[in-house]
């Protein structure tokens, strides 16, 4: 897993093989961030939430990039572990690694983020009600950013909140505000 930009440009960090997760390729990885170049300002340090942050490889970038603060949720152990371990080596205090389930942090969390980026798995089996959740729990900032990595079977244009779609390859991107 490397950093492609910002502060942390061109760190590595060895993904254990017994991973179960599938870490967002470079390639979706790159272009998503030109996109998110366009509604974020990463200059002002916005707030961010990474769910089902697996290999951590998003939180990292987000670090990387400038957010002030960037929440990591992940259920596997093993994977928490791993995060929190690169955090550690960074010592960077605007990571925060909490080991839990996704749907329970979102019913709990009273916080406000600027922008959340969700990677579930594709096969999850409510992946499709999770823009709504997002968007009804009042856990994204009034001018905030919601993504939604998925796969190609998802079509959410018919959500209000929906804003754009993006495909890279097998990985499939949908924006809300």
């Amino acid at each position: 897993m490397r950093v492609i930009t910002g502060k942390y440009k061109g760190r590595h960090f060895d993904v254990p093989r017994s991973f179960k997760a599938r870490p967002t390729t470079d390639f979706a990885k790159e272009n998503l961030f030109n996109v998110l170049n366009g509604y974020l300002d990463f200059e002002e340090g916005p707030r961010a939430l990474d769910l089902f942050s697996g290999t951590g490889s998003i939180t990292l970038e987000l670090l990387s990039r400038g957010c002030s603060q960037v929440v990591s949720v992940e259920k596997d152990r093993l994977h928490h572990s791993f995060i929190r371990g690169f955090l550690q080596k960074l010592g960077d205090e605007a990571g925060v690694a909490v080991c839990g389930d996704v749907f329970r942090y979102i019913a709990r969390c009273n916080e406000r983020f600027d922008f959340i980026f969700a990677d579930p798995p594709y096969q999850l089996e409510n992946l499709d009600e999770i823009p709504t959740l997002v968007m009804n729990q009042g856990i994204l900032a009034e001018d905030g950013l919601f993504v939604l990595e998925h796969g190609k079977s998802y079509d959410f244009s018919d959500d209000p909140h929906f804003v754009e779609h993006r495909a890279y390859g097998s990985v499939n991107f949908s924006f809300f505000k």
